[in-house]
């Protein structure tokens, strides 16, 4: 007569044939203080194969990291004044400059992005951004409305000449995927907001035609 074969359970755990290896107290602790060579030294090129020259890609680069480092700047900009804005205005432009800001701050991951596709480095830190930037620095106090406003409208004024004038280079190296980011997403954004911020500024009556 056949002795009938034990069953065993799937699980390792359950199996008695299974030998479970020994706790070592060491796998479960984090390996901190880590340190290495850069992958990559900033301003060098990662040549991907996405059919441009490195010459192409290397100026690129180097204009959609200055547009970098000027977005980064309008959107913090838009955040000081977010949190510092008052008066008879506060709630609609408390409100009105946080949608900028955050459409800047997707604007700054698009081009980011782009300058890791072509193989290069974006600047991240806001020391670098703050080295970079060609936007002039605002006090840190609190200023009047129209003053903001004023300085929003200086700075978008300073990323669309830049943004224009680099579209038309990619353009002309056949950049087709910086030149549609440029116009399609970092100009328009920046001409609409412009649009709503700029409106504000007019001296129109509130409650008695003239």
């Amino acid at each position: 007569m056949k002795t009938k074969t034990p069953k065993i359970d799937g699980n390792p755990l359950m199996n008695p044939m299974v030998r479970m290896p020994r706790y070592n107290p060491e796998q479960a602790k984090p390996l901190v203080h880590q340190e290495s060579v850069e992958l990559q030294p900033f301003g060098t090129i990662v040549k991907l194969p996405i059919g441009l020259g490195e010459k192409v890609c290397r100026e690129s680069i180097e204009r959609l990291n200055q547009i970098l480092a000027d977005t980064m700047t309008l959107r913090d900009l838009y955040h000081k004044h977010h949190w510092q804005v008052s008066g008879s205005t506060f709630y609609q432009l408390h409100l009105l400059f946080d949608k900028h800001y955050d459409e800047q701050a997707a604007l700054v991951d698009k081009i980011a992005e782009r300058i890791q596709m072509l193989g290069g480095l974006s600047y991240a830190m806001a020391a670098d951004v703050a080295e970079n930037t060609t936007i002039p620095r605002p006090p840190r106090g609190r200023e009047e409305v129209p003053v903001q406003i004023s300085r929003l409208l200086t700075a978008h004024e300073i990323v669309i000449q830049k943004v224009r004038a680099s579209a038309r280079k990619a353009a002309e190296m056949m950049d087709d995927g910086t030149n549609d980011l440029l116009v399609s997403d970092v100009l328009r954004t920046n001409e609409i907001q412009v649009w709503f911020l700029a409106e504000h500024l007019v001296d129109a009556p509130l409650v008695r035609a003239d």
